[in-house]
């Protein structure tokens, strides 16, 4: 199923619009605050963190998926997580909302709040405000105000993350678009990272629901830069029904045509994200192939891309494969040692370096030569089954660690 893919982010789809400001929540002489407003109330749905630590716009965002079902705007900030925040930090997700109601004339329970930055501090209400007045008179359904929310909502980041794409359903043209936010205390099972998805898409919201949350898994969930799972994961998701097509209310060709639209975005800001990991010099994929069943073929392909060796090595350009082999061992997976094929590839070329577990007589010249291109992919070949799955993630390297040893000064 084809995606036309286009420009834009979180205003490409019929009836949303977007606007950021300075706020000075933490930031200096940079946007740190960002809205995205619809024109109708939308068909919600939401995939949040599972760290039991849950930062109180996580709560908020889930209630709104779960009984609201329902939203209509959301206002983000970056620099201050308002995680482990307690009930102060709950009743300033309300504030949020209440303020962003009477600006915007909708529903509290309509508007979800996103957070990101420093845990443990509490919000500036009285910024957040001020930013929630400044922002409603400038939104607009502009590629540029979509990309200007777009770097508002970063922290760590080193640039804008924005995907957008068309499907045709029922002989109407539907638009799905969205940005995100996430470079450090990135993991499965969601990441440190805000996602917002929009779309004029008219679809049954338990549907999108389930749709979002089966995506999830092959995405967001299968991308790693430092093994540690965020208070704050949010991927959030809009569906306007401006489009005009037939609503989607059941399972068939139109759902799943609405899904590959759907997974273009999401895989699509996933690897931006994984890509852009704190201090990192290249993207790194891991594709486990010839596996038994898939989440066997999951297993292996996070151990290794979340191996701290392993990033590295690729780091240093170094064909280090056994350290991929032992990521792989101490996975939980069962397969035969003695049986794994690997190969590096880039724009470089491709190179085997193991048959059957052994060696090669590879060129380390070479082999040094395709992990020196910004994107490189190990394919492991476990010679299994018919299976197969992907992870990303980025090398390891100095960078990482003076960014987070100083993160919150």
């Amino acid at each position: 199923m084809n995606c036309h893919i286009i420009e834009g982010g979180v205003t490409a789809a019929k009836g949303f619009s977007a606007a950021s400001t300075a706020a000075g929540i933490k930031y200096k002489n940079r946007a740190d605050m960002a809205m995205i407003y619809a024109s109708v109330p939308c068909a919600a749905a939401g995939c949040f963190t599972r760290n039991l630590v849950k930062a109180a716009p996580v709560k908020w965002d889930q209630k709104i998926v779960y009984e609201s079902k329902k939203a209509q705007a959301v206002i983000i900030n970056a620099g201050i997580a308002n995680a482990c925040t307690g009930q102060e930090g709950m009743d300033y997700c309300l504030k949020t909302a209440e303020k962003a109601a009477a600006v915007l004339n909708v529903s509290p329970d309509h508007v979800a709040v996103a957070s990101t930055g420093v845990i443990g501090m509490q919000l500036p209400m009285d910024k957040i405000e001020a930013g929630i007045d400044a922002m409603a008179p400038q939104l607009a359904s502009t590629l540029e105000a979509g990309n200007l929310a777009a770097k508002a909502i970063m922290t760590t980041d080193t640039h804008s993350k924005e995907a957008a794409c068309e499907v045709t359903i029922g002989g109407k043209t539907v638009t799905v678009g969205g940005m995100c936010k996430g470079s450090g205390m990135i993991h499965p099972n969601m990441c440190t990272m805000l996602s917002f998805i929009t779309t004029d898409c008219a679809i049954d919201q338990a549907l999108l629901l389930e749709a979002l949350q089966a995506d999830v898994e092959d995405t967001y969930n299968m991308i790693s830069v430092d093994g540690d799972t965020s208070t704050n994961d949010t991927c959030f998701v809009m569906a306007s029904g401006l489009a005009g097509n037939p609503c989607i209310q059941e399972k068939g060709d139109d759902y799943e045509t609405f899904k590959a639209a759907l997974h273009y975005v999401n895989l699509t800001l996933a690897k931006m994200m994984a890509g852009d990991g704190e201090g990192a010099t290249a993207l790194f994929e891991v594709k486990v192939i010839h596996a038994m069943d898939k989440a066997q073929a999951k297993v292996l392909a996070k151990s290794v891309i979340t191996s701290s060796l392993t990033k590295a090595a690729i780091f240093g350009h170094d064909a280090n494969w056994g350290r991929i082999l032992c990521a792989m061992g101490y996975s939980g997976a069962t397969f035969d040692p003695e049986a794994v094929d690997l190969y590096f590839q880039s724009a470089a070329g491709c190179i085997q370096i193991i048959e059957n577990s052994v060696a090669l007589p590879y060129s380390e010249e070479e082999a040094t030569r395709i992990l020196s291109e910004d994107a490189v992919t190990a394919i492991c070949d476990i010679k299994m089954g018919d299976a197969e799955a992907t992870a990303w993630g980025c090398d390891l390297t100095f960078d990482y660690v003076k960014i987070n040893a100083d993160y919150r000064s």
